[in-house]
Order: C-alpha cells, then structure tokens, then sequence
C-alpha cells in the first residue's frame, strides 16, 4: 500500500541515496518547475498507442529508464487533484512494488511555501526495475460485466454519470455503479486528499460499504485511480478497472443514464 509522507519527510531525501524523486505530471509542467532531482515520467510514457495503459514490459522500462531500480524507492508528487501521481502509484503497485511514497502536499503549495524548485530537466541513468505483478489490484472489462457483490464507483462527474456528457458517443454510467466524483475526495489547504474522517463520510454517504470489494472507473480510468488510492487507503478491497467507461461503451456494453 502507498504511504502518504509529508514534504519534511521528502525535503530530507532529496538527493540521498537510495531514493528517486519521480515528477507524474505533463513534460510540460515538469519543465515549469519541478523538485530537485526528480525526473519526469508523464502518463503518456505509460500508453499503448491506443492511449490505453501499456504492456507491463512497456510501464517497467517508463520507471527503470529514469533510474527506478529495484533497490531505490519511489517518492511521487503531484498538482491539482492529485491524479497523475494516484495513477503511478497504482502502476508501480500493480507492477508488484510494495514501497511507493507520495507527498501528501500539492507541488503549488510546495512553491508557494518558498521551498526549493528547479527547471532543468535531471540527468537519468537507466536501472533494473523487476516486474513482479499484482493483477489482483486490476479490474477487466470480463470482471466489471461479472461484478457479482463487487460495488462499482464511477469517478466522473455528476454530469457524466447521469448522461449528460455530449463526448460521449453512449452516454451514461455502467449499471448499478453508484456516483462519488474524485473532485469530493480532494484535500484543502494545498494537500492532495481530504482528511480520513471526511473520507470516510464521502464514502459512506456513496453507499460504498466497508466490508464489500470495490471497483473504480471513470472514462480513461485516471481520475478513478484517485479513488482507488483513497479507498485502499481506508482499508478497502479496491481495484481500478483502467479500461473504464471508453472500453465499456465501446464494447456494446448496456448503460444507464
């Protein structure tokens, strides 16, 4: 599971060994300003060419490229709603790491608090990075259509969930998914998510029970994966189905609205 540490915690491992500062967001934004040392590992390097999530092999070379070894650890931060960094972490988890750190204070509120901020890209050394994979934090299309006691969450927002998203060729949401837009699930102050107590009263509020297992989604399965990380952070039995609701309509899936 992902550990939430605090910018102290990530200011006093900048540039020790052992460690590897990895920058989620766009190539554009890691070059507006990022943490020293960090490299950059946008979601676009983790693609297939059908924009969906790559092959393992492809997703291992993203992170061992830059310097991700087997022997380093991961320290993820991120901007905005915390998106890009939920969505890394899940991949290195599903790639079978078990060490994945994030900060839990958005980069703006890094900057704004005077700390230090670079804007050169970092130099990287490839290292081995060992896939070891965890399939059991992955939904399929085949594990959403048999859902049987699984509770499916649609990420989206309102608007889409309810058929009211014009991109959408087949408006609508997966039957009996129930709605939480990640936006609920974010934080004040400059950190990324909200406080456990307002979690879990988001979450109950949804309908989500504690005890049942869990399926995120949302369009291109990014925003859910926002979702999946703060349910396994309250202990739930989450799983992300990236395919999300593109693979579902695509696939002459019934929907609801």
């Amino acid at each position: 599971m992902a550990t939430f540490v605090s910018p102290d915690w990530v200011a006093e491992r900048i540039g020790q060994p052992g460690y590897l500062l990895i920058d989620p967001r766009s190539a554009m934004r890691y070059l507006m300003g990022h943490l020293r040392g960090a490299v950059s590992v946008p979601y676009k390097k983790l693609q297939a060419p059908d924009g969906r999530l790559g092959p393992p092999e492809q997703l291992a070379a993203a992170f061992g490229d830059v310097g991700l070894g087997d022997d380093v650890t991961p320290i993820l931060y991120d901007h905005q709603d915390g998106r890009n960094a939920a969505m890394a972490a899940w991949v290195l988890e599903y790639l079978g790491r078990a060490d994945v750190h994030i900060m839990d204070l958005r980069y703006e509120a890094w900057k704004d608090a005077g700390r230090e901020v670079l804007y050169r890209p970092v130099v990287t050394r490839g290292a081995n990075f060992t896939v070891r994979l965890n399939p059991a934090i992955r939904a399929t299309l085949d594990d959403v259509a048999n859902a049987g006691a699984a509770t499916l969450v649609d990420a989206r927002t309102t608007e889409e969930f309810r058929g009211e998203f014009e991109m959408d060729h087949r408006p609508g949401h997966i039957p009996g998914a129930v709605s939480l837009p990640h936006a609920d699930l974010a934080g004040a102050g400059g950190n990324l998510y909200a406080g456990q107590d307002t979690l879990r009263e988001r979450l109950a509020g949804a309908g989500i029970s504690q005890g049942e297992p869990v399926i995120a989604y949302c369009r291109s399965g990014v925003r859910a994966a926002v979702t999946w990380l703060a349910l396994e952070q309250m202990g739930y039995d989450a799983r992300l189905y990236d395919g999300s609701y593109a693979e579902w309509m695509d696939s002459d899936q019934p929907v609801e609205t």
